[in-house]
């Protein structure tokens, strides 16, 4: 059989992979079980304890304003940016992705699904711990065990494992799909309101 990978590089903390996020869901509902899908963490921003600079704020904002053009559908809580304290930093939100995969396979994208919740619609800032730790807790994650996974050094080495992995796939910004089968890898092109036009791409 020939083997085929859809990776699917992502950082939980992207708005367009928020805006992807119902038209993915149907492309994955529609591939075939001979392909297998594997989520990559790009790490869109390192760590940083410093606040967001107000020039990010306003580009970030617009970003969430043109996507909501773009993707029809698409809610945001604008809230965010007078209740919390920004900080450009995804990495623990990626940390997060794999320490909850740690303690079960299933409940990667469930941790996927509630750091994008928290963030785009309760106002929420999963750049804190503490939020990221109360996200496990609601998702069923052992305590104890996510705050040590959360900070680990096996953790973050699985980050930039998947960084790396990003890389070498040569994933142009996020979200990226590229397709491998037997060796050779395809850009998929991305269309945010269209899966039967990635699907196209992809069972070509």
């Amino acid at each position: 059989m020939n083997s085929a990978t859809l990776y699917y590089i992502h950082d939980p903390m992207c708005s367009w992979c928020w805006g992807f996020e119902k038209t993915w869901h149907q492309v994955k509902q529609s591939l075939p079980k001979s392909i297998t899908v594997q989520y990559v963490l790009g790490g869109l921003a390192p760590d940083s304890q410093q606040t967001m600079s107000d020039e990010m704020r306003q580009y970030i904002q617009k970003n969430w304003l043109k996507i909501q053009q773009e993707i029809p559908g698409t809610d945001f809580n604008f809230d965010f940016w007078e209740k919390c304290s920004p900080m450009r930093s995804t990495y623990p939100a990626c940390r997060a992705v794999i320490a909850a995969k740690n303690q079960d396979k299933k409940l990667e994208k469930t941790m996927i699904n509630a750091i994008q919740n928290a963030y785009y619609l309760q106002a929420q800032n999963p750049s804190e711990p503490a939020t990221l730790i109360q996200l496990a807790i609601s998702i069923g994650l052992d305590q104890q065990q996510f705050i040590q996974d959360l900070n680990s050094s096996t953790t973050q080495k699985q980050l930039e494992s998947d960084i790396n992995l990003s890389k070498s796939l040569q994933s142009r910004g996020f979200p990226a799909l590229i397709f491998s089968k037997n060796n050779v890898n395809y850009i998929i092109n991305i269309d945010y309101n269209n899966s039967k036009a990635i699907l196209e791409q992809i069972l070509a």
